[in-house]
C-alpha cells in the first residue's frame, strides 16, 4: 500500500523541482527526502526519478504517480472536510500559522472567542512568516494561516487556498525623537530620501515591499539593519540608527525616543486568513473564520483601517 506521507514528498518534489526545494518546503533535510523516495520507489517497483545534470528530474512513472498525489492529498483532506461535516461540530485539532504581529495583536483575542464557543476544538498554534505558513497549508501540515500583503503589492496566494480578508493595517514610520521630521503631524514617504532604514530579513515579502515603495517615491533605498521583531526595529530607531515602518497591529508600547508619523498617503496592509478550498466545509475551518473575523472588526475602529 502506498505510504501518504511519501506521496506528499513526491507531492513536493513535483511541485518544487529539486530535492533542496522539496525539503525546504517540507521542512525536512535533503536526506530525509531522498529515504522517502528511495522508499516509494521500492513501494512501486520502479524508478520514480533519475539525475539531470547535478539535480534530478521525475521519470514518468514519477510525472504519472506525482498527479494521483496530488489528488490523494486532496481528497484525504475532502475525506477529513466530509467527516467534521457530518458530525456538524468544530472538534478534532486545528493547526493554525500566523505572522508576529498577527500573533500578537489578533490571535488571542480570537482564539479565546474560539475555545470558549467550541471546547472540543484544540488548536495549535505555530508563528511563521506567510510564505511559509501558506506553504505548510498548501501541503497539509497546517490547516489556516494568517497573511498579509501590501495595498501596492500583493503576494500570490497558491490556487490550492481560499482566502478571506479580516482587516486592513495601517502603518506608520517611526523615527528617532531627535529626527528632523519629528514634530510633523504627517509626511511622504519622498522625504526620507536621506535616512537609512532598518528593514526585514532580504528575500521576505515585507522587504521587497519596502525596496519596490521606495524606489516607486523616487528613493533608493539605504537598508543599514535588518531586524526580524518589530520591537527589535523599533529599538534601533531609539537609538538613532534609522527610522522603519511601524504598522499599528500588534504595536504594543512604542519607547519613549521613537516617535511615529502617519504617512499621508495611507500605507496599508491587508490581513487575509488562507485555508485549503478543499476543506471550506470543515466546521473548524468556518469557526475559526467566524472567530477571526469577529475579533477583526473589533478592532477596526469606524473609518475601516486599524
Amino acid at each position: 500500500m502506498l505510504n501518504l506521507e511519501r506521496l506528499r514528498t513526491l507531492d513536493a518534489l513535483a511541485r518544487h523541482g529539486s530535492v533542496s526545494g522539496a525539503a525546504d518546503g517540507l521542512h525536512v533535510t535533503t536526506s530525509a527526502v531522498s529515504q522517502q523516495m528511495a522508499k516509494l520507489e521500492r513501494e512501486v517497483g520502479q524508478p520514480l526519478l533519475a539525475k539531470n545534470g547535478r539535480g534530478v528530474r521525475l521519470t514518468d512513472a514519477g510525472r504519472l504517480l506525482a498527479d494521483h498525489a496530488a489528488r490523494i492529498i486532496s481528497q484525504v483532506e475532502q475525506a477529513q472536510a466530509d467527516v467534521e461535516a457530518q458530525r456538524g461540530r468544530a472538534v478534532g485539532e486545528l493547526r493554525i500559522g500566523a505572522f508576529p504581529t498577527a500573533m500578537r495583536g489578533l490571535l488571542p483575542q480570537a482564539l479565546t472567542a474560539l475555545r470558549a464557543g467550541h471546547p472540543d476544538l484544540r488548536i495549535r498554534v505555530c508563528e511563521q512568516e506567510p510564505e511559509e505558513s501558506m506553504t505548510a497549508v498548501v501541503r497539509g501540515d497546517l490547516d489556516m494561516a494568517l497573511a498579509i500583503d501590501w495595498h501596492n503589492k500583493r503576494m500570490p496566494v497558491p490556487a490550492e487556498l481560499t482566502r478571506t480578508h479580516l482587516l486592513d493595517d495601517s502603518v506608520d514610520i517611526a523615527v528617532p525623537a531627535g529626527h528632523r521630521l519629528a514634530d510633523r503631524s504627517t509626511i511622504s514617504l519622498a522625504e526620507f530620501a536621506d535616512d537609512e532604514w532598518i528593514s526585514w530579513n532580504e528575500g521576505q515579502f515585507c522587504h521587497e515591499w519596502l525596496v519596490f515603495t521606495l524606489r516607486g517615491t523616487g528613493i533608493e533605498p539605504r537598508i543599514a539593519h535588518i531586524a526580524e521583531e518589530h520591537h527589535t526595529q523599533l529599538a534601533f530607531v531609539e537609538a538613532g540608527l534609522g527610522v522603519c515602518v511601524a504598522p499599528k497591529l500588534g504595536r504594543g508600547p512604542v519607547p519613549p525616543g521613537v516617535r511615529l508619523l502617519p504617512v499621508c498617503d495611507a500605507v496599508r496592509r491587508h490581513v487575509y486568513a488562507v485555508w485549503r478550498a478543499d476543506a471550506d466545509r470543515r466546521p473548524s475551518i468556518r469557526a475559526a473564520v467566524d472567530a477571526l473575523r469577529t475579533t477583526a472588526a473589533e478592532l477596526q475602529p469606524a473609518q475601516g483601517v486599524l
